[in-house]
């Protein structure tokens, strides 16, 4: 038996390889002219049935997953086995192109095999598939030969859902309106949807209201609805957060707003406006109102008459003014000039106000409270000695009713006896809230019975409220201003003049002096109110154009686009424009002209806080007086704090100069080189726009920093250390450089003053033309000064900017020809720049006394190495010399007799573009100024003689080589 199995095996294989074999397709159809070799028949014996499968198939897969399960499970079966090859399943499968899925067998004996998704399967895209699949046994041998395939079956494929996708909302923002007192069943609806296939996951089972305590509820079908009564005056808006949750519980990823407004049961009155409005500095004009409108219950209207009011009170001195000091202000309004200050801010030179009490208020605002306690005497240095028949007194004043001292008088100002007697040449006093002048005049200057007492009753002099008093005198008429409106006394009250004595005078601020009549002086009359600015101007009144300057506001109301107003529109201002009135016939033509109106600060650094906004409104019907009662409005604006300046003084703080620079006619400029900036700081980089007229300029100047240009009101230049000797210095500004500016200038021994309200580039010309002399610098080493400016009166100050000037003394001369004062057609100049920089940056630490070696020292090298050039070409020389001379410019011919010229070697490397002119000037400047000294002291003569000796060694010397210190920079 196994003998004949092991011809049967030979004979299989023998037969395996003689005949080729041949693929599936060959074996499908009998059809088909194939090759079939004589042992075709016998492996139709051994592969004898077809596998076998179910009739259908119910699967489900999950998306995003790629194993499906399968109802029944995929088996299939064959008859065949369990012989090799024709009874194992080798392949399953799937007809359909579209199907996403592979089948693949997990074990060839017993058919098991597999269902899965070739790639990702999404639910949304498509949730069911639906395909054929057959199982192919292996056939008769390993080579497949005579392979069989089942009958098909059908695959039925289910993707199930994931709650991937979250709840979104069909609207991004929802709106409703509602009427005040009622309830609503649904005020409005919100709906969410979800991308999700499945009913489960797609449909959204519940919403919710995030926002917490709101008078609002919601159903799960997003209808919401408000849970009391809603009032307009409580709350006009409300906003409210809603979300939305699928039947997974998965939460929308973005709430929805919905807005709802409240509307008021039709009452008469203003809607559609803010109660607070922020004003940023410098954006101009802002409207206050743009989107108010006049509710009127569709009544029938005849006319509107509305009052904007904007209250101020309480910022300054009734409103947003400049804070300048009085002279200051006075230069910029253009005042006439001599007007003495009788309550300056508190210093050495001023200190008769010291002992006052101050309330600076904001922004350096100078004011003086008076409680009843206080007075001060002005010194006589400082009073008016020249009063005449005319002069002017002004003065800001804050002052109330007094309970229990009415019959009391208030003095201001007083001018009185000082000793013996007590009798009062003039003084400025409130009685009884009544503003009294009184004016005695002497037997000198008149000796009849004339004005003496003029008497002003005015609501203004005890409403608690700042005002600006101006009277202007021409004797004997006598003319009030308040607030730049004129009034005429009411009563006028004729005396005798005063008797001539040798009485001394006093005057005093807050009080009268009472020197005689009394056992001991003292002050009697105690004002009690605020004064600020109190100044007398003798000799001069004041124009109303200047007391309206002086008075003015730099805030108040506006009307944008005057002339898109309607034509039956009526409007009025106050003088201060702060009280704004309107009157049309046309409701629509008053909300347009109400939303026009503006608040404008014309202050580049205005007063930070709240400014109130109060309006009244009056309505008229056909045929009644007033038919309707519309409530007043208060509102606020806030003006937000502007960005403080710094401003920076810079330029070269040390100089070197030779003491003959100092003799000179003009003396130094010690601020030649001066650069004032101003820059503000921006925390968000937003550019920096201007709308009032005195920022010119605005310039990023680095992310955040801009600079600025605005004015300043003075700058100080402070000696340190000694004061000047009056006798042999000084510090001054020539009157010439002020002409055209708004600036005046006050000098002493211990430093200069320039002030008034101009911008920073004519500060910088003006101080840049300051001398310093000196005309005895023989026994001076250095000076130092002090610069410090300021703006709004010391509200923003600059940093303190220190300059010293060092005397660089004439030393030993050395005895030398000038070779380089001709140059030879043979030889070129040769420049040394990197010496200059060595010198430099030498200098600007080295004392003067080590300047002078250093300088010495350089001198002998170059003239060594000109020496022996000279040796070499001075045949050369003599020639050239002699036909250069003759030919030169007559402009370049030196004068010995009173030209002095110190030698400086480092000159040799100044730039060869300079102009011959100029060398020229500064020679005959030089020149002068050495011929301006034979008037000097012995030592001065001394100083002189040596200085003509080393001229006449020197004498040959060529102009490049003189000294000239601002060559140099320290």
């Amino acid at each position: 038996m196994e003998s004949c199995l092991c011809i049967l095996a030979s004979w299989l294989l023998i037969v395996l390889f003689s005949y080729p074999f041949h693929d599936r397709a060959n074996h499908t159809k009998s059809s088909d002219n194939v090759f079939l070799s004589p042992f075709s028949s016998f492996f139709s014996t051994v592969n004898k049935h077809k596998p076998w499968i179910e009739t259908s198939y119910h699967g489900v897969i999950t998306e995003n997953m790629d194993t499906v399960l399968l109802d029944p499970p995929l088996v299939a079966l064959d008859k065949d086995a369990p012989v090799p090859y024709a009874g194992e399943i080798c392949a399953f499968m799937i007809h359909g192109q579209e199907a996403p899925f592979e089948a693949v067998v997990l074990n060839k004996t017993s058919g098991e095999g597999v269902l899965r998704a070739k790639g990702l399967v999404d639910c949304e895209t498509q949730k069911e598939y639906t395909f054929l699949i057959q199982a192919y046994d292996c056939g008769a041998g390993a080579n497949g030969v005579s392979w069989k395939k089942s009958h098909k079956a059908v695959v039925h494929i289910q993707v199930d859902d994931v709650n991937e996708f979250s709840p979104v909302f069909r609207e991004a923002i929802y709106h409703a309106a509602v009427t005040e007192g009622k309830i609503y069943d649904s005020i409005l609806q919100v709906e969410a949807w979800d991308q999700d296939c499945s009913p489960q996951y797609s449909q959204i089972c519940n919403y919710d209201i995030v926002t917490s305590d709101t008078p609002f509820a919601i159903d799960r079908n997003g209808n919401i609805r408000n849970t009391e009564r809603l009032s307009y005056d409580k709350q006009l808006h409300y906003k409210i957060m809603v979300t939305a949750f699928d039947c997974g519980q998965k939460r929308a990823t973005e709430s929805v707003a919905v807005h709802i407004d409240v509307k008021p049961v039709c009452k008469p009155g203003w809607q559609g406006w803010n109660k607070r409005m922020d004003y940023e500095p410098g954006t101009g004009s802002k409207q206050l109102f743009p989107k108010m409108h006049l509710e009127t219950c569709d009544g029938p209207l005849s006319a509107v008459r509305a009052m904007v009011e904007l209250q101020t009170s309480h910022i300054g001195k009734g409103c947003d003014r400049e804070t300048y000091s009085e002279k200051s202000l006075q230069k910029l309004c253009g005042a006439a000039s001599g007007s003495t200050d009788l309550l300056p801010a508190p210093a050495a030179s001023t200190n008769w106000t010291a002992s006052l009490l101050t309330d600076s208020g904001r922004d350096s605002d100078l004011i003086f409270r008076f409680d009843g306690r206080q007075a001060s005497n002005v010194p006589e240095r400082v009073v008016p000695q020249n009063l005449t028949d005319q002069f002017t007194i002004a003065t800001w004043m804050k002052h109330g009713p007094s309970p229990g001292l009415r019959a009391e008088k208030e003095t201001l100002l007083c001018n009185s006896d000082k000793t013996e007697m007590n009798r009062h040449h003039y003084s400025l006093y409130v009685h009884n809230c009544r503003l009294v002048f009184l004016l005695r005049r002497d037997f000198t200057q008149v000796d009849t019975f004339r004005p003496a007492e003029f008497h002003w009753k005015l609501e203004q002099i005890c409403d608690k409220e700042w005002h600006y008093y101006v009277i202007n005198v021409e004797f004997p008429a006598v003319t009030l201003f308040v607030d730049g409106v004129t009034y005429e006394p009411y009563l006028v009250t004729d005396d005798w003049p005063i008797h001539p004595s040798s009485i001394d005078t006093q005057l005093t601020v807050g009080a009268c002096w009472q020197g005689g009549e009394v056992s001991t002086p003292r002050f009697t009359q105690y004002f009690r109110g605020s004064l600020s600015g109190l100044t007398i101007r003798p000799g001069k009144i004041e124009t109303q154009k200047v007391i309206s300057c002086l008075q003015a506001c730099k805030e108040g109301l506006d009307i944008n686009s005057l002339e898109s107003l309607g034509k039956d529109i009526k409007f009025h201002f106050n003088p201060a424009q702060s009280v704004l009135v309107m009157e049309g016939e046309d409701l629509e033509s008053v909300n347009t002209a109400m939303g026009k109106v503006s608040y404008i600060n014309s202050r580049q650094f205005p007063t930070a806080g709240l400014r109130r906004l109060h309006i009244t409104t009056t309505v008229q019907c056909f045929g009644e007086d007033i038919c309707i009662s519309i409530p007043d409005i208060k509102a606020v604006v806030i003006v937000l704090p502007p960005s403080e300046p710094r401003i920076t003084i810079a330029g070269s703080d040390r100089l070197v100069k030779p003491s003959a620079d100092l003799r000179g006619a003009t003396g130094v400029a010690p601020f030649k080189e001066l650069r004032i900036t101003s820059t503000v700081t921006k925390s968000d980089g937003v550019p920096f726009s201007a709308g009032g007229t005195a920022l010119k300029k605005c310039t990023v100047h680095r992310p955040g920093v801009l600079e600025v240009m605005h004015n300043l009101d003075y700058c100080d230049v402070l000696v340190i250390g000694e004061e000047l000797n009056p006798e042999h210095e000084s510090l001054e500004i020539h009157h010439s450089s002020l002409i055209g500016k708004h600036l005046d200038a006050t000098n002493s021994t211990s430093g200069i003053s320039i002030y008034g309200v101009d911008s920073m580039a004519h500060y910088e010309e003006a101080l840049r033309q300051v001398r310093y002399r000196n005309w005895r610098p023989a026994t001076l080493t250095n000076r130092r000064f002090r610069l410090t400016c300021s703006e709004l009166n010391g509200r923003y100050t600059s940093n303190e900017f220190n300059l010293e000037i060092s005397v660089l003394h004439n030393s030993a001369p050395v005895e030398h020809v000038n070779h380089m004062a001709v140059q030879s057609q043979y030889m070129r100049p040769v420049h040394h720049p990197l010496m200059v920089h060595t010198l430099n940056s030498h200098i600007s630490g080295t004392p003067p006394a080590a300047t002078v070696v250093i300088v010495i020292c350089i001198a002998a090298l170059v003239v060594i190495v000109v020496l022996g050039i000279y040796r070499l070409h001075s045949t050369h020389l003599d020639g050239s010399k002699r036909e250069e001379d003759g030919a030169k410019d007559p402009k370049m011919d030196w004068d010995d007799s009173t030209l002095t010229i110190t030698v400086n070697p480092m000159e040799v490397v100044r730039d060869e573009e300079e102009d011959d002119d100029d060398e020229e000037e500064e020679d005959d400047e030089q020149a002068g100024d050495m011929s301006a000294e034979s008037g000097d002291s012995d030592e001065t003569e001394e100083e002189e003689e040596e200085d003509e000796r080393e001229v006449k060694k020197e004498g040959k010397q060529k102009s490049k080589l003189e000294w000239d210190s601002s060559s140099i920079t320290y």
